[in-house]
């Protein structure tokens, strides 16, 4: 088996030769990715003290390599660019539901 390219935005710092999908059609990215989310009514300052150790968590250097090795890339962010993150990749995956017409079973 011979990998062809990797569907993320940029290219893998594991496989850094291999190009991405987006190189050969333009504004393609797929990719999967992890977040900690909490209850709506949970306080702010609950919230910031969670995204204060999870992210010095994600920048130790045990971790980082660990997520590296297996291919991961760390994104370490506040919680309202996560509420972003998440608003954008249910846009996107919303859009090629509806094109799809892909339905609940």
């Amino acid at each position: 088996m011979r990998a062809l390219a990797v569907t993320t935005e940029a290219r893998s710092d594991v496989l850094p030769d291999l190009p991405t999908v987006g190189d050969s059609v333009p504004g393609y990215e797929a990719s999967s990715w992890y977040g900690i989310g909490a209850p709506r009514s949970t306080p702010p300052e609950i919230i910031e003290k969670l995204n204060t150790a999870i992210n010095a968590g994600l920048a130790d250097p045990k971790i980082k390599a660990r997520l590296a090795d297996l291919g991961g890339t760390v994104l370490a962010i506040s919680p309202a660019d996560f509420g972003k993150l998440i608003a954008s990749e249910t846009e996107k995956w919303g859009k090629v539901v509806r094109a799809a017409n892909i339905k609940a079973e």
